[in-house]
């Protein structure tokens, strides 16, 4: 199957003009090409596919380049499906359970065997399941319903010719197609190759280079040192190939040097046919597969108007295809589902599958001047923005598909009916969650066993979903300034027809590096401090003690703030806090007990922190919400907790609001 270039050169040429400039020490880009001049760059690319000869437990998943055309009939042989005997069926006719009809045995047949046996009238033979039927039989009565009397066989009811019996080729006959060209082979379709007796079929084989690129990526398995970050691209690019068809070949992440990078595309053109790559793509200085493919190749594109992935590259490099992909997780594989995949489904000869449905996005969302596939998660006919970046990995795992958001296109309002590209078939949870996440939940839903679909917002994210009904949970843990946790947070979000379920403790602290010197709060004020973000519990935890030590010391809270160095350096999360001070980037910062237990870090009590539910009016008797509940009130729950994090007297105690 080739793609062939057709009248491509003046066509790349004016792309290559418009699309990018290579300087000495820094490469811009300049007019950046537009989705459909993608598209039609990579319909116009030369890649040719192999068809490549393998067996049945090598061919799982793979393309047939073939029509299968059985030369065998299936069965091969007329054959009984009960076990029971083989009779002629005129001799059933008249029998009943009050009046049987008498036959006579006269021998049993076996799977495997080629009986020797005829069957007259008024004679059976005992056949199991699958064997063949003896001449002279036409039909099987069922063993359920004969009965051994001395030396014959009583029948206790009429069976029609062909009753439990298989005909030779019934299910396939000789010359009959099977599988067509084109489909996926899976355990269904491997059955019936077998069935027909094939040991080998042929398929489409499309090997797939792929690279990562960066001096900070380590090999997962392999312990991480400072600065550096887990390969996940070629990972999950590999499973993304052999899901579209192609046969991934993964090589060794290579370092920002021009000699390796140069080595290893050379080697990868060499035993590919279509090369990938991830990282270096970008406009900085350090960024050089574009210089690379440009001086070994032709670049046809450098700079795509779509976000996220605006740094792609299209190439041809020593005579074989080549994709620059970002190096940010979500950006390379938001790439790769959006122009790389069509191509491989179609050299593979898969079909392109693409399920949409209409959804009510569940807040405003501000694009930029670029196209914009925006990941979103679906529950109950809304669309909720997965905003953790194009660096999370994440962004795309907890996402159900993505809206496509028009360069000319600014906003798009809440309760705006939008189109969803789905990723796969969408499955409805039993609840849905929105709220502050916490490790204790996971531990929570397993044992409700329940499917509940988590869409991480914050305390007041999830305040505001239940306002406005489309949270069935919200996880809470806001500090009021009277020094209590959540319940005056309902009034002041207009909450009222919902209740407040009481759940866990969390141990507040310092988190600080296990030869620290720090001992106490106080410390805070002479140590370089990671604090949260404003608007988080915890931040209001932080201010508050920090206000009790300005009372102490006799002066403004203001003044303290500022001689703390850190105090408006923040972290979002829990886990950042204690990465920063495991990194030395900060002496102490205040976050659970858990986050700084799993990073191998030494932790100051200061305070316990109370995790609580806030439930809809509306469901708190259904099935499901009880089952949570169950679980959240069990002695196992308790027992299963993380560090941390506990219950407690009031776990599970509903408050009503009025």
């Amino acid at each position: 199957m080739n793609f062939l270039i057709k009248s491509f050169a003046a066509k790349l040429a004016n792309n290559l003009t418009k699309a990018f400039v290579i300087r000495t020490v820094r490469k811009e880009f300049r007019n950046l090409i537009s989705k459909d001049e993608a598209r039609e760059i990579i319909r116009n690319l030369d890649v040719t596919t192999r068809i490549v000869d393998m067996g049945h437990e090598q061919a799982n998943g793979r393309i047939l380049a073939e029509d299968i055309i059985s030369g065998v009939d299936v069965p091969p042989f007329t054959r009984s499906s009960m076990d029971g005997y083989a009779v002629n069926a005129q001799d059933t006719y008249t029998a009943c359970e009050d009046m049987p009809v008498t036959l006579k045995p006269v021998g049993s047949i076996h799977p495997g065997v080629n009986p020797d046996i005829h069957v007259n009238t008024g004679e059976a033979v005992e056949i199991s399941t699958g064997a063949v039927m003896p001449s002279g039989a036409d039909a099987v009565v069922m063993v359920e319903y004969t009965h051994n009397k001395g030396s014959t066989i009583n029948i206790l009811r009429p069976v029609s010719i062909n009753e439990n019996v298989m005909q030779a080729g019934s299910d396939i006959m000789a010359g009959e197609r099977v599988l067509k060209k084109g489909t996926v082979l899976r355990a269904r379709e491997l059955g019936v190759l077998a069935a027909t007796g094939r040991s080998n079929v042929r398929v489409y084989g499309l090997d797939v280079g792929i690279i990562s690129t960066g001096d900070e990526l380590a090999e997962p398995g392999n312990k991480l040192q400072a600065g550096q970050i887990y390969d996940i691209n070629s990972y999950s690019i590999s499973a993304a190939v052999s899901e579209c068809g192609g046969t991934p070949i993964r090589y060794p992440a290579v370092m920002d040097d021009e000699t390796a990078m140069k080595n290893v595309l050379q080697k990868a053109a060499d035993e590919c046919d279509i090369i990938l790559t991830s990282g270096s793509t970008s406009a900085g200085s350090g960024d050089i597969i574009y210089r690379i493919i440009g001086e070994n190749g032709t670049v046809f594109a450098h700079g795509i108007n779509i976000k996220p992935g605006k740094p792609a590259i299209i190439g041809k490099v020593f005579g074989k295809t080549v994709f620059g992909l970002p190096g940010y997780p979500a950006s390379s594989l938001t790439i790769f589902n959006e122009f790389v995949a069509p191509l491989i489904r179609k050299m593979t000869g898969q079909k392109e599958e693409s399920m949409v449905m209409k959804a009510k996005l569940s807040k405003r969302v501000r694009s930029e001047v670029r196209s914009q596939l925006l990941p979103v998660g679906v529950v109950k006919g809304r669309a909720y923005p997965v905003e953790k970046g194009s660096g999370a990995i994440t962004t795309l795992s907890e996402a159900d598909g993505f809206i496509e958001i028009p360069d000319n296109v600014e906003m798009l309002e809440a309760g705006e009916t939008v189109k969803v590209t789905l990723f796969g078939k969408l499955e409805e949870p039993d609840l849905l969650f929105i709220g502050s996440h916490c490790l204790g939940l996971d531990t929570l839903f397993d044992l409700a066993g329940l499917n509940v679909r988590v869409i991480n917002t914050g305390s007041s994210g999830g305040l505001s979903a239940i306002r406005n009904g489309t949270a069935d949970i919200a996880g809470v843990h806001l500090l009021d300034e009277k020094g209590e946790y959540n319940i005056s947070f309902m009034e002041e979000f207009g909450i009222h027809d919902a209740v407040v379920v009481k759940g866990y403790l969390r141990e507040q602290g310092l988190v600080v590096r296990k030869d620290s010197n720090i001992r106490k709060i106080e410390d805070v004020t002479s140590s370089r401090l990671i604090n949260r973000n404003t608007g988080s519990g915890t931040r209001v935890l932080t201010d508050r003690k920090l206000k009790e030590i300005a009372d102490k010391k006799g002066i403004s809270f203001e003044k303290l703030k500022a001689s703390i160095n850190g105090y408006n350096t923040e972290a979002k999360t829990h886990s950042a806090v204690a990465a920063a001070v495991g990194l030395g980037k900060a002496d102490t910062g205040i976050a659970i007990r858990t986050a700084a237990e799993l990073n191998g870090l030494g932790f100051i009590k200061i305070a316990d922190e109370e995790y609580d539910f806030v439930i809809s009016s509306k469901i708190i008797g259904t099935p499901d919400v009880k089952l949570f509940l169950k679980a959240l009130r069990s002695e196992e729950f308790k027992e299963k907790l993380p560090p941390g994090i506990r219950t407690y007297e009031r776990t599970g105690e509903i408050i009503l609001i009025n």
